[in-house]
């Protein structure tokens, strides 16, 4: 049988990624607790770390205990949950995959409805790749996943892309970046410092395409698969960038930056992907009816 406790261990070493720190963290000594990780490895029959220089990085299949560890102590913690509800009252989980491409103001924009719902639930958000997230969904470990993009008919899972809306594009500079632009827009782009989303976003390539289109030839200062590190970036004055039309309000409140312009012939495109090919969960039909609503707004603020 599988010992939790060095489950526990292991699970802890691996989010620390040394020994040290994973030993501080459980009030162990490093020594004891190295040799728990190798008497797991050894009852598993399998390596779980490799050590590069001084930190210790999960192995292939330390990845794979790493994904079925994290379960584990979630469901433990929903029967916890479920044991402890002295009102009678049982709080649904609703699991959500997140691409980390999505900006996260829309993901909370998007995400907030299913937590005004009548019958509770307790919002499970886990950010990672759309290839990664797509693959937890097909073993139901989420009941949906927030993306930029339809599922790829490339990956050989099975699930179904449910449009939730798109919108357009605003760029936003800080005030002393503004400043020093040419006036007039799209003009005001040219030759300025750009920042924009990674490759893995669906909207980098329309961007570059529009601005070859205008014949703006800005100059790309940064790349960021994060949208509130670009956003930072750019609040420091380190570039213009560009935001969902539906965020860009609570973007410019946030970061205290200014709207240059926007556009509506790029779009920003959002999905809901999950195994069903009607939707029926009822929090994944509330975040998909407000979703049309805040979209269809968005493009005539």
């Amino acid at each position: 049988m599988l010992n939790y406790k060095h489950l526990h261990y292991f699970r802890t070493v691996a989010k620390a990624g040394a020994i040290n720190r994973a030993a501080e963290k459980l009030h162990l000594t490093p020594q004891t607790l190295s040799g728990q990780i190798s008497t797991f490895e050894i009852r598993l029959g399998v390596t779980l770390f490799r050590r590069t220089g001084r930190r210790l990085e999960l192995t292939d299949a330390g990845r794979t205990a790493l994904t079925y560890a994290d379960e584990i102590f979630q469901v433990g913690a929903e029967l916890e949950d479920a044991l402890q509800n002295t009102a009678g009252t049982r709080i649904h989980p609703f699991r959500v995959g997140i691409a980390d491409v999505v900006p996260k103001v829309i993901a909370y924009q998007l995400l907030a409805p299913a937590l005004t719902l009548a019958e509770p639930v307790k919002l499970v958000c886990r950010e990672d790749r759309l290839e990664q997230l797509a693959a937890e969904l097909s073993i139901h470990r989420l009941d949906m996943v927030l993306a930029d993009r339809p599922l790829p008919p490339t990956m050989d899972i099975k699930g179904y892309s449910h449009p939730l809306g798109e919108c357009g594009i605003a760029f936003l500079a800080a005030r002393s970046l503004a400043s020093t632009l040419a006036p007039g827009f799209p003009a005001c782009l040219h030759g300025t410092p750009l920042l924009i989303p990674g490759e893995d976003s669906a909207l980098r390539a329309p961007l570059l395409r529009w601005l070859e289109r205008k014949g703006l030839q800005s100059t790309i200062v940064g790349e960021f698969d994060d949208s509130a590190l670009m956003s930072a970036f750019g609040q420091a004055g380190a570039g213009v960038f560009p935001v969902p039309l539906t965020t860009a309000p609570e973007v410019m409140r946030q970061y205290d930056v200014i709207e240059l312009g926007r556009t509506l012939d790029i779009r920003e495109r959002f999905f809901v992907i999950s195994v069903e090919r009607r939707l029926s969960h009822p929090a994944v039909l509330a975040v998909s009816e407000a979703a049309r609503r805040r979209f269809q707004l968005a493009d005539v603020d």
